[in-house]
């Protein structure tokens, strides 16, 4: 009888107590995600939205891609991955080393896989160490897919993809993050065309230090020059330093950046024999901390496009 009275009192309470302090539903496990660099870190956590993630960049904000050594610990981080992104075309081989050493047998996402590629004529004298990826008539293909917001279209849509098969559960989620995502992107792209377009054409020019700006260029009819190639790992030569200087000297070109993850001294050099200034600091190859200018693949496209657009116009800074 005394059971039976307690079974009830402790249904009674039951049902008064809070909601808070009922049971709730267990929420779901974290996703072990890896991404090679800053940039696919972010686009990871754009699609992935508030599905729960435990997500590892290996090279984080304001870091060099080009020259990364990978860690024991790293190794030991993509062992326990589900899903590891990257870019590709040389621009994260060292990520081949690291998945054989950490035996990963997760979800492989290459983010540039249907990316019409910009291929450097001839191939590339400064082109990534170890680099093993050939183009057409023995061209190398530019790994900076990303610098071209519609490229970033299709890195989203891979990206998605690869969550889903290692998540399946939340396909239809990272389905709906991904196309307001491209939605936002194709914003960006109309954006930045309608603030080039304020400039000539024969003021559209941009000296930066290395050649990361390839595609963004090409998409808004931009001429980059750098005196470096697509990789910082190597110098650039006193003479192409000095046949850079005679053109921006010649050509009249008042745009001049360095770039967040680079040495800034040669390009400091170049702008002082070259009587311009430098106008200021753009980002690459790698995002800013969370309190910069460019936290985010779509702060980095625009701070790079204010800044951009009224040093080629010559605009006072």
């Amino acid at each position: 009888m005394h059971s039976n009275r307690r079974v009830l009192l402790a249904t009674a309470l039951g049902l008064l107590a809070p909601r808070s302090a009922l049971a709730q539903p267990a929420r779901a496990s974290a996703l072990p995600v890896v991404a090679s660099f800053s940039i696919l870190g972010d686009m990871v956590r754009q699609v992935a939205g508030d599905r729960p993630q435990a997500l590892r960049v290996l090279v984080g904000p304001d870091a060099d891609s080009h020259e990364f050594q990978p860690r024991p610990s790293d190794a030991e981080v993509l062992r326990g991955a589900a899903l590891l992104v990257r870019n590709g075309l040389g621009f994260d081989t060292w990520l081949d080393r690291l998945t054989l050493a950490a035996s990963f047998r997760g979800t492989l996402v290459t983010a540039t896989n249907g990316v019409r590629l910009r291929l450097l004529e001839g191939g590339d004298a400064h082109a990534h160490p170890g680099h093993s990826y050939g183009g057409k008539d023995g061209r190398t293909p530019d790994p900076h897919a990303w610098g071209d917001p519609r490229n970033a279209l299709i890195y989203v849509r891979n990206i998605a993809a690869g969550l889903s098969a290692a998540d399946p559960a939340n396909a239809a989620l990272y389905h709906r993050n991904a196309e307001a995502y491209t939605a936002r992107l194709t914003t960006l792209d109309r954006e930045v065309r309608a603030a080039v377009a304020t400039v000539p054409e024969a003021r559209r020019q941009v000296v930066t230090s290395h050649d990361a700006f390839g595609y963004f260029g090409a998409a808004y009819g931009i001429r980059f020059l750098a005196p470096q190639g697509v990789s910082t790992a190597s110098e650039p030569t006193a003479t192409e330093v000095a046949s850079l200087i005679r053109q921006v000297r010649a050509e009249g070109i008042t745009a001049v950046f360095v770039e967040n993850m680079s040495n800034p001294a040669t390009l400091e050099r170049l702008a002082q024999d070259a009587g311009v200034r430098v106008r200021g600091s753009l980002y690459a190859d790698a995002l800013s901390p969370p309190d910069g200018p460019a936290p985010t693949y779509e702060a980095l496209i625009r701070h790079n496009t204010r800044l951009i657009v009224p040093a080629m116009r010559g605009d006072a800074a």
